[in-house]
């Protein structure tokens, strides 16, 4: 609101004995003016209401002692204040938008001063017209968010049909993954490697650290299919091969239990293509958790101690994995997203090389299909986007 009607529209309350400018405490039940007559379905100023009374709430309990004592809690803790913080801003500078144009809806009714009316309708007019944007961002942040995209991850590319090119294929998404992440910023560490007899990889395992690392990681779970002419192919024949992504959320200590003795322990000696010893020592580390037969093996590192707390790491965030299904089984959801994100069986992407073509079986329209050289040069950005929007959009749509 300008300056001019501003200071016009504080004299005119000011007479009445109120001060529309005074900003009201963040919370429950705090007295807001009525919001003007919508001509659309506009938040339920009640959920707006929860939302800051929670984030109140939340920064109280944070401040107790007592949690304070208790990491498990105050990192839980700690992640939902994090994540609601922009929120509750957001929140906060959309029910001022709301109020001013209450405000000048009302001013308008008793102005008769013909220079302050069109001063009123021109703010009136510019701030309803930002309104239904701001009202969809808003609504896409109060979507409730997984609380594992905020994680680091653990990615698992193993060679499916197709042998050697399979093999080599595996070695392209690996490459692919660690141009995203040079791209973002993450770091990548490698956990554990099986290298193909000509080249590429039957499984890697990796993990992946930076902000948001699983949240857009997660898409690239399930099969990937490639058509192309092998290199191991002399009579220049087209083959389809494929590779399985599997990416999990990183667990940390505080999300997964491991107890010693649910563990079975074995070192050996590290191979390499073909099974020839790497190291003359024995490096490598398998661990077996009895309880679920889950078998780790890491044998990238020299060190036995390194190779057994990276396959700690992916035991747990194996574990983890195990823990969030059968917390979304027990839930039993009415229908899964049309975007799949964790589902390792469905075919999930066509890299058709012969076309210079991309597709992702997920999408339709101009959204499935995208140049193959781009998407190999690390920049799936474009897939990643609408993939989230599409999920977003269909959990929105069931709120």
């Amino acid at each position: 609101m300008s300056l001019t009607l501003r200071n016009w529209v504080s004299r005119w309350f000011l007479k009445a004995g109120l001060n529309p400018w005074t900003e009201p405490k963040p919370g429950h039940g705090v007295h807001r003016r009525p919001l003007p007559t919508p001509q659309r379905t506009m938040i339920n100023p009640e959920i707006l209401d929860n939302i800051e009374k929670r984030f109140a709430d939340i920064t109280t309990e944070m401040s107790d002692p007592s949690v304070a004592t208790d990491p498990k809690k105050m990192a839980l803790l700690g992640r939902e204040h994090t994540s609601l913080r922009t929120i509750v801003e957001e929140v906060r500078l959309y029910r001022k938008n709301v109020d001013e144009i209450s405000d000048l809806k009302e001013l308008l009714t008793i102005e008769d001063d013909e220079e302050m009316i069109q001063m009123a309708k021109a703010e009136l007019s510019e701030l309803e017209s930002t309104l239904p944007k701001k009202e969809e961002d808003l609504r896409l942040m109060l979507i409730p968010k997984n609380p594992e995209d905020a994680k680091d991850a653990i990615i698992e590319v193993r060679a499916g049909t197709g042998g050697d090119e399979a093999a080599l294929f595996a070695g392209d998404l690996f490459r692919l993954y660690s141009r995203i992440a040079e791209n973002k910023g993450w770091k990548i560490e490698l956990m554990n490697t099986s290298q193909g007899t000509k080249g590429g990889f039957k499984e890697i395992v990796f993990g992946v650290s930076g902000p948001d690392a699983f949240g857009t990681m997660k898409y690239e779970s399930g099969v990937h299919r490639v058509q192309r002419v092998p290199a191991t192919e002399s009579s220049g024949r087209i083959h389809t091969s494929a590779a399985t992504v599997a990416v999990l959320p990183e667990a940390e200590d505080v999300d997964v239990d491991i107890h010693a003795n649910d563990l079975k322990i074995d070192v050996y000696r590290s191979s390499g293509p073909g099974g020839q010893s790497v190291n003359t020592t024995d490096s490598a580390v398998r661990i077996t958790h009895i309880p679920t037969g889950l078998v780790v093996t890491c044998q990238d590192e020299k060190s036995q101690h390194k190779n057994k707390d990276k396959a700690l790491r992916v035991l747990r965030s194996r574990l983890y994995e195990l823990k969030l299904a059968e917390i979304q089984a027990e839930r039993s959801e009415a229908r899964r997203s049309q975007v799949s994100s964790g589902d390792r069986s469905a075919k999930i992407r066509t890299y058709n090389w012969p076309q210079g073509r991309v597709t992702d079986h997920r999408l339709e329209g101009d959204e499935k299909n995208h140049a193959l050289e781009k998407v190999m040069n690390g920049d799936l950005d474009d897939i990643l986007k609408a993939l989230r929007t599409a999920e977003n959009a269909d959990r929105l749509a069931n709120m």
